[in-house]
C-alpha cells in the first residue's frame, strides 16, 4: 500500500517558502530527559495541506462525516522529501484506506471485542432513544397543566367567594339576631364546605389520572439511568482493554502502551487521531519529521467549535499529552544566548525567531515582543505560543517568570517580566497604581487635523462579541488617553500616545471612536481598517517605572519598526 507521497501531488513544484515563522507548534516534554520539543506547523505544511483538501472536496466520499485530517512532511533517509497523510477515527467505516497512513496497531488485537461491545452499546442507544421518546412523559404534563389550569380557576373562584361570604357575614351580623343569624351563618359555612370538599375532590381526580403515569415515567428514568451506567462501563471496559494493546513508537525507538502513558485513563479515541498515527508511523518507518498541520473537513461538529478547512492545533484531552512522549527523539536545536540581549528559538521557516532582551537583571527582565505572537499562553492548545512559554523553555529559571502586564497579540514593543514572586507583586502594584509610564507609537490610516489633546471615553467588553471593546457610558470602565500627532505622511498620520490606564484596546477603540481621534489604527481590522498591510501599526515604545529592589528609575525604550 503506498503511503508516502511526492509534494508535487499537493503543491506546485514551484512552490515559493515563506519566511515567515511557524503559526503552531506541536510540543511537549520529552518523559525521560526533560527536553522540551517542538514540531511546527510552518507554511509548506499549511500548503500541503491546503492541496489536500482540493482532493476531498472533489470526492463525495469524503464530505460524508467531519473528521480531522493531517499531513506529515517527513524527510526520507536519502535526504527526499515525501508526504504522509491520515485522518481521524475511521474512514466511511474503514481503519485501513489506500494512500493513507494505517492505524496504530493494537486496534486489530480488540477486533472482535471491541464489534460485540460496539454492538451492546448501539442496542443501548436504541433502547436509551425508544425510552426518552416515552407518550406518556407528553400525555402527563398534558394532563398535569390541564389540572394546574382548572385549580388555579377554582382558586380564584373561592377567593371571589369568600370574599363575598365575609361582607354577607358582616351584614347579616348588623341586621339579624338570634335563629334567623344563627341559621345564615350555617349557610355560608357550609357553602365553604362544600368549595374545600369540590377542591379536594379535583386534587383526588388528578392524583388518580396522574399517578400512574409518574409511576411509569419514574421506572423508565430509573430503567435510563441503568442503562447509561451499563453504557459507562462497557466503554470503560472497551477503553482500557484497548488502551492496554495500543502501544506508540517514539523516535528514540521506545514504546509503550497507553495504558503505560495516561495510567489514569483516557478519552474514547485517544490514538486514533491523526498526530500520533502520523508520528507513531513515521518513528517506526525511520522517517524524519519536518512540520505537520490538521484541518477539519466536512460537516461541522455538534457545537460548532470545528469548522470545514480551519486548521487546529493538538487537541486536549487525546493529542497534547502523548506530545512529549510521540516527539521525544528528535534532536531539538539549542537555544541561543547573544551578547547582544537576546534569546532565539528555533524554527524551520527562518532558521531562527528572535526575543530581543532590551534590560535584564536577577529581578527583571524585558523583551521587545514582536507582533504576531502572545504575550501569555491563550486558553486553547493551539495558541500555547507566546512570549511567556518560549522564555519558561529557554531560560534556566524560566518557569519563575510572570508577565507584568500584557500587550495585544498584534502590538509590538516593550513587554516586561518579573523573575520572582516579590517583584511581580511589587511591579504590578505600580501598574493598578498608575504609577508606570507607558508611550506607544502609532501610524493612523487618516488625517488627523488636531495636534494634541485627551481621549476620555468609559470601554466595555460585550461577553458576546469577545474581544471587541467599545464606548459603553453605562458599563464601561474609565479610560483615558494623552496624544500627541508626530507628523503627516500623504494620507496617514504619525500619533504618540500616552495611556494613564490600561483598558482592553484602550488606544485601539480611542483612535478609532468618532468621539476620539476617528479613525483607525493602520491594520487593525477588528476595529474597520481594510488597507492591505501586514501588521498592526502598534508599537510599545517607552515604558518608565522605579525599579522595586534597585529602587531607581529605569527608562526601558525600544525603537519603532515601522
Amino acid at each position: 500500500m503506498v503511503v508516502l507521497h511526492a509534494l508535487s501531488d499537493f503543491i506546485d513544484c514551484d512552490f515559493a517558502i515563506s519566511g515567515s515563522s511557524p503559526s503552531y507548534w506541536y510540543e511537549g516534554h520529552c518523559l525521560q530527559s526533560s527536553v522540551h520539543i517542538k514540531l511546527p506547523r510552518t507554511s509548506i505544511s499549511e500548503a500541503i495541506a491546503h492541496g489536500l483538501m482540493q482532493q476531498l472536496a472533489n470526492n463525495d466520499c469524503y464530505s460524508h462525516e467531519g473528521k480531522m485530517y493531517g499531513i506529515l512532511l517527513v524527510e526520507l533517509p536519502n535526504g527526499e522529501q515525501r508526504v504522509l497523510k491520515a485522518f481521524s477515527g475511521l474512514l466511511n467505516g474503514c481503519g485501513v484506506v489506500e494512500g493513507w497512513v494505517p492505524p496504530i496497531p493494537g486496534r486489530d488485537e480488540v477486533a472482535l471485542e471491541e464489534a460485540r461491545t460496539l454492538a451492546q452499546l448501539d442496542a443501548i442507544n436504541q433502547e436509551l432513544f425508544t425510552l426518552k421518546q416515552l407518550t406518556e412523559r407528553q400525555q402527563y404534563k398534558t394532563l398535569s397543566d390541564e389540572f394546574e389550569q382548572q385549580l388555579q380557576a377554582m382558586s380564584d373562584r373561592h377567593r371571589h367567594c369568600k370574599h363575598q361570604r365575609q361582607q354577607k357575614r358582616q351584614q347579616i351580623c348588623n341586621t339579624l339576631t338570634e335563629e334567623a343569624l344563627t341559621i345564615a351563618l350555617e349557610q355560608l359555612d357550609e357553602e365553604s364546605r362544600q368549595q374545600g370538599i369540590e377542591r379536594r375532590q379535583l386534587k383526588r381526580q388528578r392524583n388518580e389520572l396522574l399517578q400512574p403515569l409518574q409511576q411509569l415515567i419514574a421506572a423508565t428514568d430509573t430503567r435510563i439511568s441503568e442503562l447509561k451506567q451499563q453504557r459507562k462501563a462497557l466503554s470503560r471496559q472497551l477503553q482500557a482493554q484497548m488502551q492496554a494493546t495500543y502501544s506508540l513508537t517514539n523516535f528514540s525507538g521506545r514504546s509503550l502502551s497507553l495504558q503505560q502513558l495516561m495510567p489514569g485513563g483516557s478519552p474514547t479515541g485517544t490514538g486514533d487521531c491523526c498526530a500520533p498515527k502520523l508520528l507513531h508511523y513515521a518513528a517506526t518507518h525511520n522517517l524524519k519529521p519536518l512540520a505537520m498541520a490538521e484541518f477539519w473537513w466536512g460537516a461541522s461538529s455538534v457545537n460548532q467549535d470545528r469548522i470545514q478547512g480551519k486548521f487546529y492545533g493538538a487537541c486536549a484531552e487525546r493529542c497534547q499529552p502523548l506530545m512529549g512522549f510521540l516527539l521525544s527523539g528528535l534532536k531539538p536545536k539549542p537555544p541561543a544566548f547573544y551578547p547582544t540581549g537576546g534569546v532565539r528559538s528555533p524554527s524551520p521557516d527562518e532558521g531562527e525567531v528572535t526575543l530581543p532582551i532590551i534590560y535584564e537583571d536577577k529581578w527583571l527582565i524585558a523583551v521587545n515582543k514582536p507582533a504576531g505572537l502572545l504575550s501569555v499562553p491563550g486558553r486553547y492548545r493551539d495558541r500555547q505560543d507566546s512570549v511567556l512559554s518560549r522564555l519558561r523553555h529557554l531560560l534556566p529559571d524560566g518557569m519563575a517568570l510572570a508577565s507584568v502586564h500584557r500587550l495585544d497579540q498584534e502590538t509590538s514593543g516593550i513587554l516586561l517580566l518579573a523573575r520572582d514572586r516579590q517583584t511581580y507583586r511589587q511591579i504590578s502594584q505600580q501598574f493598578q497604581q498608575r504609577q508606570i509610564h507607558k508611550v506607544y507609537e502609532a501610524i493612523l490610516s487618516g488625517v488627523v487635523t488636531v495636534e494634541q489633546g485627551k481621549i476620555d471615553l468609559p470601554l466595555w467588553g460585550d461577553p458576546e462579541n469577545r474581544p471587541y471593546q467599545k464606548v459603553d457610558w453605562q458599563q464601561g470602565k474609565p479610560s483615558l488617553t494623552h496624544f500627541q500627532v508626530m507628523a503627516r505622511e500623504q494620507d496617514y498620520t504619525r500619533v504618540e500616545f500616552t495611556p494613564l490606564t490600561g483598558r482592553t484596546h484602550q488606544l485601539r477603540v480611542h483612535a478609532a471612536d468618532a468621539r476620539g481621534l476617528g479613525v483607525t489604527i493602520l491594520g487593525d481590522r477588528l476595529y474597520g481598517c481594510f488597507a492591505v498591510t501586514s501588521r498592526l501599526h502598534l508599537h510599545a515604545r517607552e515604558l518608565r517605572f522605579q525599579h522595586p529592589q534597585l529602587e531607581k528609575p529605569l527608562h526601558l525604550q525600544a525603537i519603532t519598526p515601522f
